[in-house]
């Protein structure tokens, strides 16, 4: 399953985008308002947790200087990443897109989808605050 959130413009530079999403302790700021849970484990993992949503952990997992952030499930048990793609408008600008990629079964699939997709929309619009 692959879900892509619209592109993202923002007025901060694509160094600046970069260096807040490889800093795992700012995902907080990007979550829904309906985040029950928000824990940091340690410098690359995350672990957090909507209301109704079983818990979720991210590890970072690779990181491109100034244009990509990879961040996966730090469980086997669900294999999936959450990317994102950030590129330089030019010195003040950049466009960031999210993509959630995953394997899954198709009821799973179909349970999943809607939420994942507003989930990332919701990270993709909460994106303002970078630079503030």
């Amino acid at each position: 399953m692959y879900i892509e959130a619209p592109k993202k413009s923002l007025n901060t530079s694509a160094k600046e985008v970069f260096d807040f999403l490889c800093d795992i302790r700012n995902f907080e700021k990007l979550m829904p308002e309906n985040i029950d849970k928000f824990e940091v484990l340690d410098e690359n993992t995350f672990r957090f947790a909507l209301k109704g949503m079983p818990e979720i952990v991210l590890r970072l997992k690779e990181k491109y200087p100034n244009s990509k952030v990879i961040y996966g499930a730090a469980s086997s048990k669900l294999s999936f990443t959450l990317t994102a793609a950030i590129q330089e408008m030019d010195g003040d600008t950049s466009e960031v897109t999210l993509s959630f990629e995953g394997e899954f079964n198709a009821m799973m699939a179909m349970m999943i989808k809607s939420p994942i997709t507003n989930f990332i929309g919701t990270l993709s619009s909460n994106m303002d605050v970078i630079g503030q």
